[in-house]
C-alpha cells in the first residue's frame, strides 16, 4: 500500500473540510430528535484537525500518512452509519462513501485502492446493520455495488491516465517529467539515510548519422533496442528514462561511483551502438538539478574525450 499518485494530500484536505461543514449542519440543524449531535460536533473538530494537518503539513508526510487519512474517514462513515436516527440518514452517507472510494482509486494504486473500499464497505455495512432504523437494504445495496463499480472504473482509467502521462511512447520507458519526479524521491530519500545515490546522462555518439544515412525509422529502431537491452540490465529500483531525443538518464539508488562503472560496462556490452556517459554521485545537501548539472559536464568531458580518440 505504498504506491501514492502526486496531489492527494491537498484533495483530502478538501474532504475533511467538507465533512467538517456537513457535520457542523447536521449538529445546527438536526434532523432528529435522536441525531447525535455531540458526535457530531466532536467530528466537526475532527475534520477541522485533520484537514489542517493534511494541508499544512503535505510536504512532509508520507503514502502512509495519507492511507491512514483515509482508513480514518472510513471508520468515521461506519460511526456515522451506527448512530444515524434515521433510515434517510444512512443512505445519505451514500455520496460521502463514493467521494472516499473514488478518491482511493484515484490516489492509489490499484490494490490499494481495494482495500481501502473493502474496509469502508465492510465498516459502514457493519455500522448500517447496528443501526437502529431498518428498511434501507435494497438502496443500502444499490450504494454498495455503485461504490464497487466506480472504484474499479475510476481505478482503470487512473492507471491509464498516469501510465500515458509517465510513459515515452515511442520507447515504453519513462518520460523526462516521470523519471524526474521519481529520481526526486530516491534522492530524497538518500539524503535523509545517508545512502549513495547516482544519476547518468547517456548520449548517443553520431545518432543524427543514422537519422541521415539509414532514416528515421532505423533511429527509432535503435532508441527501442538501447532501451530494450538496457533495461535487462537493472535493477528494479533502478529507472532508466528518455530524457529527449537520444538522450537517456538513469537514477541508481545505494550505488556509488564504482558500482556505477560497473553498470555502465554492462550496458556497453548489451548493446553495440556508441554513446557517451556522465555520472554525479549525491554529496550532502544537493538537488536533482545540481546532481545533472555535474552528469551533464561529465558526460561532455567524456564526449570530448571520445572525439579526440
Amino acid at each position: 500500500m505504498q504506491t501514492l499518485r502526486p496531489g492527494g494530500f491537498a484533495l483530502l484536505s478538501l474532504l475533511y473540510a467538507v465533512g467538517a461543514a456537513l457535520c457542523a449542519v447536521g449538529a445546527l440543524a438536526p434532523s432528529s430528535g435522536r441525531s447525535p449531535v455531540l458526535l457530531l460536533w466532536g467530528l466537526v473538530g475532527l475534520g477541522l484537525a485533520g484537514a489542517a494537518v493534511l494541508g499544512l503539513r503535505r510536504d512532509r508526510l508520507g503514502p502512509r500518512s495519507l492511507h491512514a487519512a483515509v482508513v480514518l474517514l472510513s471508520a468515521v462513515l461506519g460511526v456515522l452509519c451506527w448512530r444515524s436516527a434515521t433510515a434517510v440518514a444512512v443512505v445519505g452517507l451514500g455520496p460521502a462513501m463514493v467521494a472516499v472510494a473514488v478518491f482511493s482509486a484515484h490516489f492509489s494504486s490499484r490494490r490499494a485502492a481495494r482495500l481501502h473500499v473493502g474496509l469502508l464497505l465492510a465498516l459502514t455495512t457493519v455500522g448500517a446493520v447496528a443501526a437502529a432504523p431498518s428498511g434501507f437494504l435494497p438502496q443500502w445495496l444499490t450504494t454498495v455495488v455503485t461504490v464497487v463499480v466506480l472504484t474499479e472504473v475510476q481505478s482503470r482509467l487512473s492507471g491509464d491516465l498516469y501510465r500515458a502521462a509517465g510513459t515515452d511512447p515511442l520507447t515504453g520507458l519513462a518520460n523526462r517529467r516521470a523519471w524526474q519526479a521519481a529520481a526526486d524521491r530516491g534522492l530524497a530519500h538518500a539524503l535523509r539515510s545517508g545512502e549513495p545515490f547516482t544519476v547518468v546522462l547517456i548520449d548517443l555518439d553520431d545518432f543524427k548519422a543514422v537519422n541521415d544515412q539509414a532514416g528515421h525509422r532505423a533511429g527509432d529502431a535503435l532508441l527501442q533496442a538501447l532501451a530494450t537491452g538496457w533495461s535487462a540490465q537493472l535493477r528494479l529500483s533502478d529507472l532508466l528514462g528518455r530524457y529527449g531525443g537520444d538522450e537517456f538518464v538513469l537514477s541508481l539508488p545505494s550505488t556509488d561511483a564504482a558500482r556505477t562503472e560497473d553498470l555502465l560496462a554492462r550496458l556497453r556490452a548489451a548493446h553495440p551502438a556508441a554513446w557517451s556517459a556522465g555520472t554525479a554521485t549525491a554529496r550532502p545537501g544537493d538537488t536533482l538539478a545540481e546532481l545533472l548539472v555535474r552528469a551533464d559536464a561529465d558526460l561532455y568531458r567524456n564526449k570530448r574525450g571520445r572525439r579526440r580518440g
